[in-house]
């Protein structure tokens, strides 16, 4: 099973860090990006999200949104977390 709590770093740079889920699949964290299209600086931004429920069967879906705190966007994000062979966590 994989859990989303944690630090998570992608191939650019960027990271978020997840706190606890409650039980009804909720969480929330930061994220602080590395790439932007913008010229202020790239402040760690709140997130909120919801885990599907996990499953015996399938990797459980995850959807989440981060406020940035530099730009008036709002940003989306949705995937599925993974647990390889070793044990090792990804986020897709």
């Amino acid at each position: 099973q994989c859990d989303l709590q944690g630090l998570w770093r992608n191939e650019l740079g960027s990271n978020m860090t997840i706190l606890a889920t409650n039980t009804a699949g909720t969480f929330s964290g930061s994220y602080h990006t590395a790439v932007a299209a913008t010229n202020k600086q790239m402040l760690v931004s709140p997130l909120q999200g919801v885990q599907q429920h996990p499953s015996a069967r399938r990797p459980p879906m995850f959807g989440l949104t981060v406020q940035w705190q530099f730009s008036d966007s709002t940003t989306v994000f949705v995937g599925q977390c993974f647990v390889d062979h070793d044990g090792k966590e990804t986020l897709e």
